[in-house]
């Protein structure tokens, strides 16, 4: 049961945190004693700093994935370049043997 996550990967839990904490920050400035020209502007100053931090999110999302892409890549390559050597060298094992029966049958 630990390993339950419900299907939810770090990153939707991250970004529900995110939500969760920008829906309670913006009711808290909307109940406050506060006139409504500091109180847009301060929403506006949130609103800023959660578009970064969903920006830079993205970023660090899309880094990781080409990280793991080239990895992935990399891997695909050398294992391609493994499997034409063997190739390679079950060819030349089977003229070696050609020619070594037909030394033999002569």
């Amino acid at each position: 049961m630990a390993n339950d996550d419900r299907g939810m990967g770090a990153g939707s839990v991250f970004m529900t945190f995110v939500a969760g904490a920008a829906l309670g920050a913006g009711l808290a400035l909307l109940l406050a004693p506060r006139s409504g020209r500091e109180t847009r502007e301060k929403l506006r100053e949130m609103a800023d700093d959660a578009v970064d931090r969903i920006k830079e999110t993205a970023r660090d999302a899309q880094e990781r994935v080409m990280s793991v892409y080239d990895e992935g890549r990399d891997q695909v390559l050398e294992k391609k370049s493994m499997i034409t050597s063997a190739i390679e060298a079950g060819k030349a094992a089977m003229e070696q043997e050609k020619v070594r029966f037909r030394k033999e049958k002569a």
